[in-house]
């Protein structure tokens, strides 16, 4: 069975992609990664915070309004607390091209248009295969109004691809007023491929001690349904290649993904709960249902589920929202 897929250009052995997580800041944990099977490893981010720290100026001014009042404790991590500074991200990725032959995707994270952006030539030349650029704003402002965010993003692709050859993705967020509007812009802008979508950390509020609190949750199979839609969508709109994260925990999941759209998929929560044997065991499961259905390759089955191609179009759009909503009511008026 052929599980092999093409995604920005790279050549993958099949579609299961280590995500963006710190296991690629340790160099056994990568190798291991690929020694199970891994088709790609993607960097965790650089961020834009990181670079700004690194220049005096931006670094006396955090250190000024850090202790102005207790809810500005640690609202920034001080530079020793990112996993790796810039520097050090840079030498991270030339091991990790040295330690293992599958493609390594550099990240950056950030949210405005400035000279961060120009480490997309560094991380370059520190020999990433490909870059996935990070865009994740949180606004505040009542001035920033959608169009200025999302010109904002498409501005940022075109300086970032003005700075490098190699594939560029754009990791996007799920809360835009028009997906399929901002999607087809950066495409236009040169993006060379979409991943769907952030996952975004949501903080918790500690009624006791009156804190704010930092939480992390891995993800779960039912996060993949707002991915499936908006795949299927996508696929059947914009000429880039797709890649998936979040949600994926099983084959079944990894399948779906891929017949929704997605020609890679990329995992992070079932390698960490699971171990990196994760990805041989559910590549395999994936051969074994494509071969018991006859399936001639994965390739066969990319986006044969999604808005053009699949059998019934209104499950991605209203008509689905109204169908369910109708269901469910008839349902609970029968108990």
């Amino acid at each position: 069975m052929d599980l092999s897929t093409t995604y920005l250009g790279l050549k993958l052995k099949h579609p299961l992609v280590v995500g963006a997580s710190p296991m690629a800041g340790d160099l056994d944990q990568v190798k291991r990664l690929e020694d199970a099977g891994a088709a790609a490893i993607v960097m965790h981010s650089l961020f834009e915070e990181q670079l700004l720290l690194e220049q005096s100026a931006q670094q006396s001014y955090v250190d000024a309004f850090e202790n102005a009042n207790a809810e500005a404790m640690g609202f920034l991590p001080k530079p020793a607390e990112y996993q790796l500074g810039p520097n050090e991200y840079l030498e991270q990725i030339r091991k990790v091209k040295a330690a293992v032959k599958v493609p390594v995707i550099g990240s950056l994270n950030g949210v405005t248009n400035s000279g961060w952006l120009d480490y997309a030539a560094m991380i370059q030349q520190a020999g990433a295969d490909a870059l996935e650029l990070n865009v994740y704003a949180l606004p505040t402002n009542a001035e920033d109004n959608a169009a200025t965010l999302e010109t904002r993003t498409v501005e940022m692709v075109k300086h970032v691809k003005s700075k490098v050859k190699i594939p560029v993705a754009v990791k996007l967020s799920p809360f835009y007023t028009s997906t399929v509007s901002v999607a087809t812009q950066l495409v236009a802008a040169g993006a060379d491929g979409l991943v769907l979508f952030n996952r975004f950390y949501q903080p918790d509020i500690d009624i006791e001690q009156l804190e704010v609190r930092h939480s992390l949750e891995l993800s779960t199979s039912s996060e993949l349904r707002l991915r499936l839609r908006w795949l299927a969508i996508l696929s059947a709109k914009v000429k880039a290649p797709l890649a998936v994260t979040g949600g994926v925990h099983t084959a079944s999941d990894a399948l779906k993904a891929v017949m929704a759209g997605a020609s890679a998929v990329q995992v992070v929560s079932a390698i960490l709960k699971e171990g990196p044997t994760w990805i041989s065991k559910t590549r395999d499961e994936m051969k074994v249902w494509l071969e018991s259905r006859e399936y001639a390759s994965l390739a066969q089955g990319l986006g044969s589920m999604n808005l053009t191609r699949c059998p019934d179009p209104g499950v991605y759009e209203r008509g689905n929202y109204m169908k369910v909503l109708r269901t469910w009511s008839k349902a609970s008026l029968g108990r």
